[in-house]
């Protein structure tokens, strides 16, 4: 009989790398909220693939960048965390972008924040926005900057080179007994899950800074008898002046919010849902612990 594998995959990079698209790309099912707007992943949601007989667990962390704020500090302090905690840590790195200001100074932490001996590979990632050339040049560039365990080029949106990848830690994760169910694609909260997927489609509608001032969760959720799921979320605003941009004239925002989540939590859940949005006006939302928490990330990390 083939021995099982399983292990920890974390994947870092840049905000709008492309990290969310390739785990969901790799488990084959939408588990982690893709938008254009960058730091859009607040919690490390683990995406579950199986190749053959490993089983590769993704920690998809936050994009890394210079914090500011509580929220921004914890959001940092998870991606570390999800790195370091990883057999293996994939860096996503965008091809038409290059060795940027931030990329240099995530190869400078990772020399010091990752334990000794954890393989670091490199993903070029968006391959097809650049010549061959220029991939080569940029692969040399990275490669003499940190001593990756392999280098892949890839278009997590196209799928080119993600099967590669996806068999090279299949094959590299340590041997042992899976940790999840074969079937089972994320280790999330339905509850949370649920309402990434509300929160994602509020950061589509709506433009520049709000998406970062307001975050969602589902309050109650009840299993009906017919088979279908009622669904109790609230949207916590920051302002006053906010909870009017979000609920739009007439109520149209939130509706068509609404009904896009309902349409996605349905086809998820493979059965009827019944979701319901109330905002709230929450002054202090960005610096409550309760709020961190339900967002899987620690409050006291923002310090």
């Amino acid at each position: 009989m083939t021995e099982t594998r399983a292990g920890f995959v974390a994947l870092i990079g840049e905000p709008n790398a492309g990290k969310s698209t390739l785990l969901n790309r790799m488990v084959g099912a939408k588990v982690s909220i893709v938008t254009h707007k960058v730091q859009t992943t607040r919690a490390r949601i683990r995406g579950i693939a199986m190749e053959g007989q490993a089983q590769i667990v993704f920690v998809d962390t936050p994009g890394l960048f210079r914090p500011r704020r509580r929220l921004d500090r914890a959001m940092v302090a998870a991606a570390w965390g999800g790195a370091a905690d990883a057999d293996i840590v994939v860096l996503l790195v965008e091809a038409h972008r290059g060795l940027t200001e931030g990329v240099r100074s995530i190869l400078d932490t990772l020399k010091d924040r990752l334990p000794k001996g954890t393989r670091v590979a490199l993903a070029i990632n968006k391959i097809d926005r650049v010549k061959a050339e220029t991939l080569l040049a940029l692969s040399q560039e990275l490669n003499a900057a940190y001593e990756f365990a392999k280098t892949f080029m890839i278009s997590a949106e196209k799928g080119y080179g993600v099967q590669d990848l996806k068999e090279w830690l299949a094959a590299e994760v340590p041997a042992g007994p899976w940790f999840y169910p074969e079937d089972q694609i994320a280790d999330l909260p339905m509850r949370m899950i649920a309402a990434e997927v509300t929160r994602e489609k509020l950061t589509l509608r709506l433009h520049e800074e709000l998406p970062y001032q307001l975050t969602v969760e589902t309050e109650r959720w009840e299993d009906r008898k017919d088979g279908s799921a009622r669904i109790d979320q609230i949207v916590y605003v920051a302002r006053e002046g906010h909870k009017g941009i979000v609920l739009g004239n007439r109520g149209e925002t939130i509706k068509a919010v609404g009904k896009a989540a309902r349409e996605e939590l349905t086809e998820f859940l493979g059965r009827p849902v019944h979701l319901f949005l109330t905002v709230k006006v929450r002054p202090n939302w960005l610096e409550e612990s309760e709020r961190y928490n339900e967002m899987g990330l620690d409050f006291r990390d923002g310090d």
